[in-house]
């Protein structure tokens, strides 16, 4: 990790432009001050409910260290070799918004790239109304851009924003090392958290999608098949004339890929939807835990549930959605569900590509937004969870609980400027269980109840149909008689039809 900071050069005179520029190269120094610990001051922190967390252990067992090179210096290393931290300069544009806004976006920026296997050298930030069409920085700053990363010996310049396909290869021109955007650095992310074959599916369609537009030809891809006795096949005529170049037909494979892709992910959407299918016939309620990244969503999943799933202090850290069963303070059922997390500009292919998965969310009958209360932002976090909602038909019509995690690190100022604008909120901890049962009892209270009242006696040898109201309704008496078990309950239509059918209606 080096120190070594930079001061951009000033390009115009007026005083109003100095303060700019002063302003943006101060908020670079801060977010590099904290570069090497943006995901946290420290190491995750687990709790007796998170489990052994063996993925974790999996997930560390192979890191890519500092200052260790790829290049073998002699054959007998090939066995111990590690890989190398990519060494990254980050570049943003300050358009509209506040000083704060721009030194959040660039550290998010920062932990994205540190996540992503990376070590975080310096940055650019620059002051403009909109991004250059043609090198997004502009002539001037990108060859300032590339002194500073000759200067630094990174090899990967990071761009906080989406790139053209035009603007990255006129910036990757004047600069000399790979230019990746926003979007790139989260797929990439994406791609090495996936673990379910659904989930490598729907991140290889993603990453194909956003590459597909900007694939590079030069030399010899650019060159056209010739056919006929041209070509030295000799085919004749009907097969003379230009045929595909490389890159036009390594496009057709892409296509053809994703086409496949997109069959594989349809057909896996009947179990998903078998399942569903299945809660819903038992009337078996479900919640859905949503929200931004790194807010706490797995942890309080195995708070609730002891689910036991994987909690990491990192970007995306779990992407494979997981339901769990949980039940409330009086016997009843229901299903929690732990989603992918969001962030600020989710890439829209990524959006399509998890459209199935994000679809938990609006077939909820509730939904725990967690918020990171001692995040600097959560106003914004908040706003761009609801975002990604706006794009999942049906989502902003299930009811919504907003879940201020973290209370232990949060300031009470913070907490209570959050509940002031969020009028049906709770505050909560997972780590040290603050405020949890307080969340169960709203979950249950919110929960729907079913809707058939029935007053009626099972008899005895019907003691599975017991069971079940037990475990699916709601019950308000139970006497055990000489006829049967008699019931007065709340239970769904299915359930009531059954036990209609059995059953002796008191007198």
């Amino acid at each position: 990790m080096t120190d070594q900071q930079h001061t951009t050069s000033q390009t115009e005179d007026t005083p109003q432009a100095r303060s700019a520029q002063e302003v943006a190269d101060d908020v670079v120094a801060r977010v590099l001050a904290r570069a090497g610990a943006t995901l946290h001051d420290g190491a995750t922190v687990h709790s007796s409910y998170d489990g052994d967390q063996l993925e974790l252990e999996e997930r560390t067992s192979l890191r890519r260290v500092a200052g260790l090179s790829t290049e073998l210096e002699d054959v007998t290393e090939v066995e111990y070799r590690q890989l190398r931290l990519e060494k990254v300069v980050l570049v943003g544009v300050w358009g509209s918004g506040t000083v704060a806004d721009a030194e959040i976006s660039l550290r998010e920026l920062a932990q994205l790239a540190e996540t992503a296997g990376s070590q975080v050298l310096d940055g650019l930030l620059q002051r403009r109304q909109k991004p250059d069409p043609g090198t997004y920085l502009g002539s001037g700053k990108a060859a300032e851009l590339a002194t500073l990363v000759a200067s630094v010996g990174a090899d990967t310049v990071v761009v906080d924003g989406e790139l053209a396909p035009s603007q990255r290869r006129a910036l990757e021109d004047i600069v000399r090392v790979k230019v990746i955007d926003r979007t790139a650095l989260i797929l990439d992310i994406f791609a090495q958290h996936a673990k379910s074959r659904e989930g490598k599916a729907q991140v290889e369609l993603a990453q194909l999608e956003y590459l597909l537009p900007r694939l590079r030809g030069w030399g010899d891809s650019m060159s056209r098949q010739a056919g006929g006795q041209v070509g030295g096949a000799a085919a004749g005529m009907g097969s003379r004339g230009p045929g595909e170049t490389k890159i036009e037909l390594d496009r057709r494979r892409i296509r053809n890929r994703m086409a496949k892709l997109r069959r594989e992910i349809a057909a896996m959407e009947p179990g998903r939807v078998t399942k569903r299918a299945s809660r819903k016939k038992h009337a078996i309620p479900s919640v859905a835990i949503a929200g931004y990244t790194n807010a706490g969503k797995s942890s309080l999943l195995n708070r609730l549930t002891h689910a036991g799933v994987l909690v990491e202090n990192a970007l995306f850290a779990t992407l494979d959605p997981t339901v769990r069963r949980a039940e409330t303070a009086d016997g009843r059922v229901y299903t929690l569900a732990d989603t992918v997390g969001f962030v600020r500009a989710l890439p829209h292919q990524l959006v399509e590509a998890f459209r199935s998965t994000l679809e938990e969310v609006a077939d909820a009958d509730l939904i725990l937004h967690v918020v990171d209360a001692s995040h600097p932002d959560p106003e914004g976090q908040i706003a761009a969870v609801r975002h990604v909602f706006a794009d999942i038909p049906g989502a902003m019509d299930v009811p919504e609980i907003i879940v201020l995690n973290k209370a232990d690190l949060a300031s009470p100022e913070a907490i209570a400027r959050l509940r002031s604008r969020e009028v049906h909120s709770i505050v909560v901890s997972a780590h040290s269980g603050e405020g949890i049962e307080e969340l169960q009892a709203l979950v249950a209270d919110q929960l729907p109840r079913p809707g058939v009242t029935v007053d009626l006696v099972i008899p005895y040898d019907r003691g599975d149909l017991v069971s079940r109201v037990h475990e699916h309704g709601d019950i308000q008496a139970e006497e055990h008689t000489a006829d049967g078990t008699a019931l007065r309950a709340r239970v769904d239509a299915g359930l009531a039809a059954e036990l209609e059918a059995v059953a002796q209606h008191r007198r």
